[in-house]
């Protein structure tokens, strides 16, 4: 294999390698993953694999799992086709790690570009590692203790009838995560919010709050400005998809964010979501 980083923060290039004979070979599947672990995000181009190598090769991280709202190939379980070809709306254009809403979060997933545009449809991740290590000390100390909600009914919901988005909400009740997770292989701090937090569960203590301008606003704009930190340029890595890329994530300790700026192009993507742990 040859590595090529891609940015300090974050992403490198993997060539010389088809991940059809990785999903085969336990060696090679341990490189890519160490590899992984230290990128945080792992792109390979000219991938010309079946939708069963890409459906293999994402299950050597784990089982796969299931979305609730985009369908599954029916041939192959737990790939969700994500299709835009004659729709402008867009639930991938914020900075989300997926499935935050879930009390057992993705771990990671592996992404296909069936099809793109010329110009347009690039997707940005985030090394929320480092999002987390640079925050003053003093929101540190206030947010290493914080616990936030996080829910499917307000994102994936938005756009179905009331009665369809309040089963939704039945069905995927909102899951409360530390708004600082550690990752379970490698011990790291991570910055664990994002689109899908709603709310922090437990910042109204004599510790935070003094007057009520303290309590409603005051939690309102911390998890704001904490949500915002994936936005920051230096932590990030965007990038211009070609027809056969795959990109691997770790979604633990990263967030991404699909750019929506090429309707009426079509934009087709494969993505095989592996399930995660419950963060701690």
């Amino acid at each position: 294999m040859k590595i090529r980083q891609i940015t300090p923060a974050i992403g490198a290039e993997i060539s010389e390698v088809h991940l059809g004979e990785v999903s085969r070979d336990p060696a090679q599947f341990a490189q890519v993953k160490d590899l992984l672990l230290k990128h945080r995000v792992l792109f390979f181009r000219n991938q010309d694999i079946t939708r069963a190598e890409h459906v293999a090769f994402a299950r050597c991280f784990g089982e796969l799992e299931t979305h609730p709202v985009a369908g599954s190939d029916p041939e192959n379980p737990g790939l969700v086709r994500i299709y835009r070809s004659d729709n402008p709306h867009s639930n991938e254009n914020t900075y989300h790690c997926d499935g935050l809403w879930r009390p057992n979060p993705s771990m990671g997933a592996v992404l296909r570009c069936v099809e793109c545009p010329e110009i347009g449809g690039d997707t940005i991740w985030v090394n929320m590692v480092k999002a987390y290590e640079e925050l003053p000390e003093d929101i540190k100390r206030v947010v290493d203790k914080l616990r936030a909600k996080a829910g499917i009914e307000h994102t994936f919901g938005a756009t179905m009838a009331p009665e369809d988005r309040a089963k939704l909400g039945r069905d995927h009740p909102p899951a409360e995560h530390p708004v600082v997770r550690t990752h379970p292989e490698t011990g790291e701090k991570i910055l664990y919010v994002g689109a899908f937090s709603t709310h922090f569960v437990n910042y109204s203590t004599p510790e935070n709050v003094r007057h009520g301008l303290d309590k409603v606003p005051g939690a309102a704009l911390l998890l704001n400005y904490l949500v915002s930190r994936a936005g920051i340029p230096e932590y990030q890595v965007r990038w211009s998809w070609k027809p056969g890329d795959i990109a691997v994530w770790d979604n633990r300790s990263t967030q991404h964010y699909a750019c929506n700026d090429y309707y009426p192009a079509p934009r087709k993507m494969e993505r095989a979501g592996i399930v995660g742990d419950v963060p701690y």
